[in-house]
Parts: structure tokens; C-alpha cells; sequence
């Protein structure tokens, strides 16, 4: 444990880590070369020259699924609402079944699609990044609990995939009849921590990857079950966005209280350039063009946030649920940032790069903590 912890234990009940918020990027890898493309309509549907008509088309019978599954499943397309979507959705939740589509909502987002350049008599295919009209599927998932898939309907149906481990680590623990509160993604309580760190860390690309592949499956029936044997035409996921959350439980409120107002008294020296590099675990130098600063924010809000930006990434660290102090890096890019890959077989390697950056990061807050408010 580092020094942070161990100067504070006597305070706190439990502590635990997990990945929060995990975003990733579904792509068909094969269709991210125009030529390829044209390769899979001859061979598996007889269709050439690749048109711009038959790119409509595509998409045409894509809106037109949705709609014939919309009315199937009970569920109706709903516009993007204004605020989180994460809260609108939140009463679909409520009771659901496993496997269930509970909401579908269509808003305009950018994504990357086969398009058609040029006149109809001379064109030429290119990948590009449009603004379109995607769907998102809010889905109760038997193993991960809530989640949603983003689909574009155009060609190749690029995608994203929202998972987050607090509800996977809920199933887990109910599975073990292990007890336990839970507020939204965070545990106030559990009667084995032990048992709640062991199944966070146990975690593996192969659980991202199974989910994530059952639902896009589902999704983008465009593909016959013998394209999908054959073609390789399935969708290869990668990191758009990680959370991993540290996460001590006090005893007494009180006690984080007086924690909190120290840390946000004393913790502006945290991004001083020499304490980021020693942070993140890697070199700053005249070159670097990203945000490099700690700021506090939402100070009117009940619950300042600690944030310390880092290339094209952040982390902050809050009180929430009046007990828990969370600690918290994330990035929307895990190689800019961290030097790792994006594909989902590393998170392995990211959860360990992860946990490093919040134990150095709260080793030099016990630092600052001591030197200039202790003593």
C-alpha cells in the first residue's frame, strides 16, 4: 500500500480498485481499406461497382431494422434528450430483464463510414469521418449489467461499446452471495473486501471482448452467419476511453471532510511539471504542446473536484456518497498517454500502468500533506 493509505488507514473502513467507465471503439478492420471492401461485395455478395447507391441502401435497410426491432421489442426511438443520457436512461433500468433492449435513442454523431467520392459516372471510395445519425442501445446485460452499443448505420458500421466494472463486480458478488451497497458506480459497503479486490482484479480482455461481440453481433445483422465465419467481418475493439477509480471508504464523514478541505488547501503544488512527470511516469520536455496543470473545479457544487490534466488525458480525485475519496485517472487515449496500445488484450498492462499513476499520485499528496500542513 503507499504511503498515503497507510498514514490515513486507521480512518478508513475499506478501500478497493476498479476500471469505472470503460468506452471502447469497435471497428471491422479489414473495411478500413477501401479495397477490401470492394473485395468482400464481389466475392460474398456479387455486387460491383461499390455505388453510391448501394452505400444508401445499406443504410436504409439499416433505419429501417430499428425500426421493425423497435416496434418488436416494445421499445420506442427517442431523440437525444437534453443533459446526461446517462440519467435519462436510468428509470428504464429499473426493471429490467436480462438480455433486454430498455431504450434506443438516435443522435447525430461523428463517425468514420465508407462514402462514395466524386460524380456518379467517375467516383472513388474513401473512409471518412461524418456526422450522422447513430443509434444507441441501452441494454441489460446478464453479465455486465447496464451497458449500451453505439451503431452507425452506414457501411462498415463502425461502433462503440460502454461498459462500466462496478455493475459487472455487482453481479459478481450477488453470484457469491457476498453482501454489499452499492450507489450507482460506487461500493459504500461490502462484507469481504478482500473478496470485492480479488474479482475486480480479475478481470480479462476476453470479458470485454465476449460481451462486446454478443451485442454487436445482435446489432449489425447486415453480416450472414457465413460472412462472419469466413469473411472477417467481425468487429476488433479497442480503448476510446478508460476510468480507474481508487476508492477508500471512511468510517466517519467528518473524517473525509477534514481530509478533503487539506488536500484542496495544499494540493495546487501537484502540477508542478517535475511532480506529473514523476506521477505519470513519463518525461516532460520542452516539446510537450497538451494541458499540463491542476486545477480545482465545480467549487460551487458540494464536492470540489482535484484535477490534474497530462497530455491528452486527466486525473481528479473528489469526495462522493459523503464517504468515499476517489481517486481517478482517465484518458481517450491510453498510447499518447501511457505508451500502451489500444486493443482490449492490453488491459492487463493498463491496469497495472493505472494503479502505478494513482499510488504515485497519492504518495506525493501524502508528501505535500506532510510538509506543508502537518508539519
Amino acid at each position: 500500500m503507499n504511503a498515503f493509505y497507510e498514514h490515513h488507514k486507521d480512518n478508513i473502513r475499506f478501500a478497493y480498485r476498479c476500471f469505472d467507465r470503460i468506452l471502447l471503439h469497435a471497428a471491422i478492420q479489414p473495411f478500413q481499406q477501401e479495397q477490401r471492401a470492394v473485395g468482400f461485395f464481389w466475392s460474398y455478395r456479387q455486387i460491383y461497382p461499390v455505388s453510391r447507391q448501394v452505400l444508401r441502401d445499406i443504410a436504409t435497410q439499416y433505419h429501417n431494422w430499428v425500426q421493425n426491432r423497435s416496434q418488436k421489442w416494445g421499445v420506442p426511438i427517442q431523440e437525444d434528450p437534453p443533459g446526461r443520457r446517462d440519467d435519462f436512461v436510468e428509470r428504464y433500468f429499473r426493471r429490467a430483464q436480462p438480455d433486454q433492449v430498455v431504450a434506443i435513442i438516435k443522435a447525430r454523431e461523428p463517425a468514420t463510414r465508407l462514402t462514395a467520392i466524386g460524380k456518379d459516372d467517375r467516383w472513388h471510395l474513401e473512409m471518412k469521418r461524418r456526422w450522422v445519425e447513430q443509434y444507441n442501445f441501452y441494454v441489460q446485460d446478464p453479465r455486465w449489467g447496464q451497458m449500451f452499443v453505439r451503431v452507425c448505420p452506414y457501411f462498415p458500421f463502425s461502433a462503440r461499446v460502454c461498459l462500466n466494472q462496478h455493475y459487472w463486480l455487482a453481479l459478481r458478488l450477488r453470484e457469491r452471495g457476498i453482501r454489499f451497497q452499492q450507489c450507482a458506480n460506487a461500493f459504500l459497503q461490502c462484507s469481504d473486501p478482500e473478496a470485492l479486490q480479488k474479482l475486480a482484479d480479475s478481470l480479462t480482455a476476453d470479458d470485454l471482448i465476449t460481451c462486446a461481440q454478443k451485442w454487436l453481433t445482435r446489432f449489425t445483422p447486415f453480416f450472414t452467419a457465413e460472412e462472419r465465419k469466413h469473411a472477417g467481418v467481425q468487429h476488433r475493439l479497442f480503448f476510446a476511453q478508460v476510468e480507474y477509480c481508487d476508492n477508500l471508504i471512511f468510517r466517519r464523514r467528518a473524517a473525509v471532510d477534514t481530509l478533503e478541505q487539506r488536500l484542496l488547501d495544499a494540493n495546487r503544488t501537484i502540477g508542478q511539471p517535475n511532480k506529473l512527470t514523476l506521477i505519470f511516469g513519463r518525461r516532460i520536455t520542452r516539446h510537450h504542446a497538451d494541458k499540463l496543470q491542476t486545477v480545482i473545479e465545480d467549487m460551487n457544487l458540494p464536492n470540489p473536484v482535484i484535477r490534474s490534466h497530462y497530455r491528452k488525458g486527466f486525473l481528479k480525485q473528489y469526495v462522493r456518497d459523503r464517504f468515499l475519496l476517489r481517486t481517478e485517472p482517465a484518458t481517450n487515449n491510453i498510447y499518447t498517454d501511457y505508451g500502451i496500445r489500444k486493443a482490449v488484450e492490453n488491459l492487463p498492462l493498463l491496469r497495472e500502468k493505472l494503479g502505478g499513476i494513482i499510488d504515485r499520485y497519492l504518495e506525493v499528496q501524502q508528501d505535500i500533506l506532510e510538509t506543508f500542513v502537518d508539519h
